[in-house]
């Protein structure tokens, strides 16, 4: 029980540090290459945050346990959207900027309905992965052009301020942070697993708290660090980017290592639980004057807890 405890404290205490490196030297990527904060959180804090979700699917996948997978994407994106933007935002309302719902937000839907689309059939097939996948493709390909548009030369405006800094360093904190980021959360998961089968609680329960939540960390993490920032476009643009990264690239994955039956229920339960609080994002921006609020973070804390309790009790 020590080693759990010991493990527990420590993951916690390296999830706080690494997220505050990692949104540090994430913000001074963007001030010396002149890069939106928004496209940073799109593209490092999405695919960074998501990246041990898709080594998961594809390690699943060669394993032979490619429901997981599924699982996976879409867990991950309804505990982002429920638990990460809504605690991020009873700490402190998080404002949304109106092209964000126009661009990025929509793309996320549209991918979203793309992939409820294929899977209507219950059968993850190795097209529907060539689907997904593309969509991926473009949607790096658009943060691509959109940095472009932001800065078209990169290396002529450099922030003053950080001229005397060097550039490798701080893209080496930015990298070491993410490896303890991910690495502490699976600590914690770890050590909280190993507590409560100590104290008898059933795999169900541990499953749907414990390990659900250390798959959220890194995003919960990263989130509440930018918003204390006063990063908010990072903080939207971690989840969207999350998100796109789980529905496009974690789903992809299985369908192109080992195609499969999906249980009915995904659909049912799991998508529709996804769909709902995607549109919520925009629905309580729009309510809230283009701010996610403390009573919005509420709701979306509600939503999840509904979830969970359909897992649970129905």
């Amino acid at each position: 029980m020590l080693m759990s405890i010991i493990a527990l404290i420590s993951g916690f205490l390296l999830l706080m540090w690494s997220a505050d490196t990692f949104t540090d030297n994430g913000a001074k990527i963007a001030r010396i290459f002149n890069i939106s904060p928004l496209i940073i959180g799109l593209l490092i804090f999405g695919f960074g945050t998501s990246a041990p979700e898709m080594l998961v699917s594809g390690l699943a996948a060669f394993d032979g346990h490619p429901e997981l997978s599924v699982g996976n994407a879409f867990g991950s994106n309804i505990f982002n959207i429920g638990l990460v933007l809504g605690v991020t935002a009873i700490i402190l309302p998080i404002s949304v900027d109106k092209l964000i719902l126009k661009k990025e937000w929509l793309f996320l839907f549209l991918s979203t309905l793309v992939a409820g689309a294929l899977l209507l059939d219950q059968y993850l097939s190795f097209n529907d992965g060539l689907i997904l996948i593309s969509l991926l493709l473009l949607f790096l390909y658009y943060v691509y052009t959109e940095s472009k548009k932001n800065n078209p030369n990169n290396l002529d405006n450099i922030d003053d301020g950080l001229k005397n800094e060097k550039k490798s360093r701080i893209w080496f904190l930015l990298i070491l942070s993410l490896i303890i980021l991910v690495s502490s959360a699976r600590l914690v998961v770890w050590g909280g697993t190993s507590l409560a089968l100590q104290f008898g609680i059933s795999d169900l329960i541990i499953g749907l708290t414990v390990v659900a939540l250390g798959t959220s960390l890194p995003e919960l993490a990263v989130s509440v660090s930018s918003v204390l920032k006063k990063q908010h476009q990072m903080v939207i643009g971690n989840i969207i980017g999350s998100n796109l990264f789980n529905t496009l690239g974690v789903l992809a994955i299985p369908g192109l290592i080992l195609p499969f039956q999906i249980p009915g229920e995904v659909m049912s339960r799991d998508f529709i639980n996804m769909i709902i609080l995607t549109l919520l994002i925009v629905l309580l921006a729009v309510i809230f004057k283009f701010k996610i609020n403390r009573f919005g973070g509420f709701i979306l804390l509600f939503m999840l807890g509904a979830y969970l309790y359909q897992l649970l009790w129905i």
